[in-house]
């Protein structure tokens, strides 16, 4: 009989127990979906007028961009070296790598905040042997006794005022910067591959067409020589081409330096050891060419697609979150409070019956009612950093509008420096080719010869350094229009995936 009631009893005692958690839940679900303190987010968005401050000239066109020219901007300069090189970029830059851990951080750092929303449970469980002091006079002096506990410990913050939910929200923005951090690594990191590359090309034809007017010098220098043994000329002549010469072959051993660097960089950037593309990059190529037209769009396309943007207006978001967060500190935090469990003094069929069963539960509070204003001076504090957001968000719309502008109008205006370069180089061949001439046919004297080759490298080397900088500079334009992230987001996907 006694047996039967205490059954009757533990059950009673369980339907206690979820009569009164059932609609706790409820109700706290319903409080919590309903209440958040602190300002809410509202976004942003980039001010860009209609066109460019820069006039389109030399083939810069405001019309919209096709997306696929974009997502892979690099083969416009229709070179399969450089395409080769960009995606190896993907699979192995060392920064790309450092930016992908810093989202898996940002997402795992979600989970943990978002984690305070549900429900904790505890176990806990011990068995001791315990022994009274006999100096004690309200125990049994020296008696030993058994002990043995096993028990769940249940506890819920009902999010009443919505402080963990704001966490959440800052946590979930950061997400959304450390990808458009990883979007703006990528930008960054497909540019400077392109723009290494051309310095590769550039310095490569630099060499070529020093080595090519070494040789033309080296004839006009055996040509004196020669005249010189045979009375012809005086020896101002001979030492005159020696020196024009050694000094034109004084520059080969910098530009194979520069060389050198340049191939070593683009190596690092593809995460590679310096010197292990030297084979690859062996042989010597054009410079990449640029295409005709290039589309630009208008600015405010512009400005939504460029990933430093979006990282800074989601920081702004996640800062705005912060300051709920810390308004949530104000009032009171609830709980619910559950235990059940096992206690007993035998290990035996005591601890496992009925009667050794325990169990509690109960609404619990905590308040910071007096902390020397240290709560209201960080909600002061989280506003002032939502502001420094703000402008730094602003900044960043500035700064990028400025980078676009720069390099539209560094890409036209190289473009119309290096067609005047052509045309001066070629009026720099005539030169010199007719300065030779007549000086073979003893007209001039040798000045006009030396003054008409050393013009002509000069011209040469001019000309190719701005070949070379044209299409950097189409590259620096890609970039700032925001272009290139948006090719591997299929590589990141499975590289988030590892």
């Amino acid at each position: 009989m006694n047996s039967t009631n205490k059954r009757k009893g533990t059950k009673r005692g369980v339907v206690s127990l979820f009569r009164i958690l059932v609609p706790a839940l409820f109700i706290s679900t319903w409080i919590t979906g309903c209440t958040m303190v602190g300002p809410d987010y509202k976004q942003v968005q980039p001010q860009g007028s209609e066109n460019w401050q820069a006039q389109m000239e030399k083939g810069l066109d405001s019309v919209r961009p096709e997306n696929s020219t974009l997502a892979r901007w690099w083969e416009v300069f229709d070179d399969p070296v450089l395409t080769r090189l960009e995606k190896r970029a993907v699979q192995g830059n060392l920064e790309l790598k450092t930016a992908l851990s810093r989202l898996r951080q940002a997402r795992l750092s979600r989970g943990i905040t978002e984690s305070g929303l549900s429900p904790g449970l505890d176990a806990e469980g011990r068995a001791q042997r315990q022994r009274t002091s006999e100096h004690v006079p309200s125990t049994s002096g020296g008696e030993q006794q058994d002990y043995y506990l096993s028990q769940f410990d249940a506890s819920w913050e009902l999010d009443l005022f919505g402080g963990i939910r704001r966490s959440v929200q800052a946590a979930q923005a950061e997400i959304e910067a450390s990808r458009a951090n990883l979007d703006d690594v990528l930008t960054s990191l497909m540019a400077e591959v392109a723009l290494n590359y051309t310095q590769v090309r550039t310095y490569q034809q630099r060499l070529r067409i020093t080595r090519a007017n070494i040789k033309t010098q080296k004839k006009t220098w055996e040509l004196n020589r020669s005249r010189y043994k045979s009375g012809l000329i005086g020896e101002l002549a001979v030492q005159q081409s020696l020196r024009n010469l050694e000094r034109t072959r004084s520059t080969v051993s910098s530009l194979q330096s520069g060389l050198k660097t340049v191939k070593n960089r683009l190596a690092v950037l593809l995460g590679l050891e310096p010197g292990a593309l030297e084979q690859e990059l062996e042989s010597i190529e054009p410079i990449p060419g640029v295409p005709d037209r290039v589309a630009v769009g208008i600015p405010a396309e512009a400005m939504r697609r460029r990933p430093d943007i979006r990282r800074a207006e989601r920081e702004l978001a996640a800062q705005t979150a912060g300051i709920g967060a810390a308004t949530a500190e104000l009032y009171p935090r609830f709980h619910l409070l559950g235990t059940i469990g096992l206690e007993a003094l035998d290990a035996g069929g005591d601890f496992l019956s009925a009667p050794s069963r325990f169990w509690q539960i109960g609404p619990g509070m905590s308040w910071n009612i007096f902390q020397g204003r240290s709560i209201r001076l960080n909600i002061e504090l989280e506003t002032e950093k939502q502001k420094a957001a703000m402008i730094a968000y602003q900044s960043a719309v500035l700064d990028a509008r400025q980078e676009i502008e720069d390099a539209l109008t560094a890409y036209a205006k190289e473009r119309i420096r290096r067609d005047s370069l052509e045309k001066a180089v070629a009026a720099a061949k005539r030169t010199e080719f007719l300065a030779r001439d007549r000086y073979k046919a003893g007209l001039v004297n040798f000045y006009n010869v030396l003054d008409a080759q050393r013009a002509l490298l000069e011209l040469e080397d001019e000309l190719i350094r701005s070949t070379g900088q044209v299409s950097s500079n189409l590259a620096s334009l890609y970039k700032a229009l925001g272009g290139g992230w948006r090719y591997s987001d299929e590589l990141v996907q499975k590289r988030e995936a590892e």
